[in-house]
């Protein structure tokens, strides 16, 4: 089993050089980091962690600008979005940072992608929240012809698009891995565009049969990413005794020296864990 990390960077916190850094000598294989365009002051979307939301909710970096920052000082470390928010962004444009950073890094890209939970954000982009899943499949597949085909064709629901060129092409073939997160809903998802899935916080005794029945519907057997996982031994013991293929612990989203005695501990339970 891999171990990574899934954060929050933001202008408070360690800085993204740093970060990449210290990850990749501790030897952490993957770092993944949410985003969000913007806040709406007027929330009404309930948020599962609790009535308030947390300040690195309102003050993250741009994951693109924060990757590349990532990618320049690191050699092995691989670097994606957990989540980037498709059903906000334009899929041209995406297909087209995520290529570039793909490139920029030598082929370490991961896409981490889900619909989101914020309603009033999304809103704020033009995006109905009752069709973001469709909406995302459609960009999805968009994206995924833009990385691997010369021209990219698309008439469907919400994207038609007459045949277009783009580039860069990623390194990585066929594209980069493409991380797909949500819940049971999102198991269609999943299967048709994704390389694994992205599960969120999910216990190991809860995992075991959402595992089952992924892979059930999927016809074969699936990657598994926890994302934000704990780093307690019994939980890591159970994921290990589940085939999770990778941990990314939840890292708290702190000033560099604390975030470094944090790291240290991490890596010291993945260490001891095999």
């Amino acid at each position: 089993m891999k171990y990574g990390i899934s954060t929050f960077i933001t202008d408070q916190g360690i800085a993204p050089v740093a970060l990449g850094r210290a990850l990749e000598e501790r030897g952490f294989d993957m770092l993944l980091i949410a985003e969000h365009s913007h806040i709406p002051v007027e929330r009404r979307s309930p948020w599962n962690g609790g009535a308030e939301l947390p300040v690195k909710y309102y003050r993250t970096l741009d994951p693109f600008v924060a990757l590349t920052a990532v990618a320049v000082v690191t050699k092995r470390l691989l670097v994606g979005t957990g989540v980037a928010l498709l059903a906000q962004r334009d899929p041209i444009h995406t297909a087209k940072e995520v290529a570039s950073l793909d490139v920029v890094s030598g082929g370490r890209a991961v896409f981490g992608v889900g619909v989101g939970w914020n309603r009033e954000e999304m809103e704020n982009h033009g995006t109905d929240p009752t069709t973001r899943g469709r909406l995302v499949d459609e960009r999805l597949a968009v994206m995924l012809s833009l990385w691997t085909q010369e021209t990219t064709e698309f008439h469907g629901e919400f994207i038609d698009l007459d045949p277009v060129y783009s580039w860069p092409k990623p390194v990585r073939a066929p594209h980069p891995l493409v991380f797909v997160g949500g819940g049971e809903r999102a198991f269609g998802r999943v299967v048709k565009y994704g390389d694994a899935w992205l599960a969120n916080g999910v216990p190991p005794k809860e995992l075991g049969p959402q595992m089952r029945r992924l892979n059930e519907q999927a016809g074969r057997e699936v990657p598994v990413t926890v994302f934000d996982a704990t780093h307690k031994p019994q939980d890591i013991a159970a994921y290990a005794e589940l085939g999770v293929d990778r941990l990314l612990f939840e890292l708290p989203t702190e000033g560099e020296a604390d975030t470094l005695r944090v790291l240290d501990s991490m890596a010291a339970v993945s260490a001891l864990a095999g």
